[in-house]
């Protein structure tokens, strides 16, 4: 076995879109694998919309970054962990690393017919915040309306297969390209798509949605969000994820000009975050793998090969190059 990992430090806080020179690639000696802990050789890593915030000031600056990852115990003194189990951890962005169930890491279950890669997509964080949005926040009740921005993102694809097994009556969503929009319809089981360069968020979501909505999934803020307050009908629910149109800006955003009329429709807006909510990632798993096993869900993703490619394939997903979740293949 190597003696030495490969990692990836951010080096610089980043202003607008995130650079190559804001990271640098560093080779290091392999830890030493104390009791309590297992040393993993990384398969697959996880790059998401939320890191580029915790590049403001949340992580720390020359050390390895944190992300969902998988990989494959190769030595360990940890009694949880067994040489070769497929473990899930966040010590992400390096080709291996010490981890420990005390920390949070956890030997996956084996489910035939369930791919690997799903454990970073959708029964990893990315599905599990699909999951908590519409059925915790949001409630969606079978026959209504669904919108999500974002809706070829990791996230957003999810939410939108997910609304279609919980009964939706109609689902809509918003992408980057005529390409993605298509993917969408054709392939996830949209209702309606729509490219939001074509014109006004709210002259489009009106036409893809005449009678209104009644839950909207938001994953972009500004103005999706105020024409998703447009066509909501009375007592609709909004379950806010995330905001990418804004990660990157240089410019406080502007707040929806209609906010006023969360209280005029008597719509319920509520803001939350998946790592409060990993108590029901048993729940989530109970429900998802059937559907997973039976074709029900596509597992939709853009896997980028090599380590070496990881700070492009963030930057790639920060401005909607991928289809689906992002992921970096380290190791076959």
């Amino acid at each position: 076995m190597t003696s030495t990992f490969h990692a990836v430090h951010q080096i610089a806080r980043p202003h607008g879109l995130p650079t190559a020179a804001d990271f640098a690639f560093v080779e290091e000696p392999l830890p030493a694998v104390a009791p309590g802990t297992a040393l993993v050789e990384n398969i697959l890593l996880s790059v998401d919309p939320y890191m580029r915030e915790a590049m403001d000031a949340e992580w720390e600056l020359n050390t390895p970054l944190e992300g969902r990852s998988l990989g494959r115990v190769v030595e360990s003194r940890d009694p949880a962990l067994a040489v070769g189990d497929l473990v899930f951890h966040r010590a992400g962005w390096r080709t291996h690393a010490l981890v420990s169930t005390a920390e949070g890491a956890r030997a996956l279950p084996r489910h035939e017919g369930v791919p690997l890669s799903a454990w970073l997509g959708l029964l990893g964080g990315t599905g599990l915040s699909a999951y908590v949005g519409l059925a915790k926040v949001a409630r969606l009740r079978a026959g209504e309306t669904v919108f999500v921005s974002a809706a070829a993102g990791g996230v957003g694809s999810a939410v939108g297969q997910l609304a279609r097994l919980m009964g939706a009556g109609r689902v809509v969503g918003s992408a980057g390209s005529a390409a993605k929009v298509r993917h969408l319809v054709d392939d996830l089981g949209f209702d309606a798509a729509f490219d939001y360069h074509d014109g006004p968020v709210a002259g489009q979501l009106a036409t893809a949605a005449p009678d209104g909505i009644d839950v909207y999934f938001d994953n972009v803020g500004g103005d999706h969000l105020e024409g998703a307050i447009a066509a909501m009908r009375p007592h609709g629910r909004i379950a806010w994820c995330g905001a990418v149109a804004q990660y990157n800006s240089t410019e406080p955003p502007p707040a929806p000009r209609n906010l006023y009329d969360v209280v005029e429709k008597s719509i319920r807006l509520e803001g939350f975050l998946v790592r409060n909510n990993r108590h029901l990632q048993g729940e989530w798993e109970d429900f998802l793998v059937p559907h997973i096993r039976a074709g029900r869900v596509v597992q939709d993703e853009t896997v980028v090969d090599g380590f070496e490619g990881i700070v492009e394939a963030f930057r790639g997903m920060l401005q909607g190059r991928n289809t689906g979740k992002m992921l970096v293949r380290v190791t076959p």
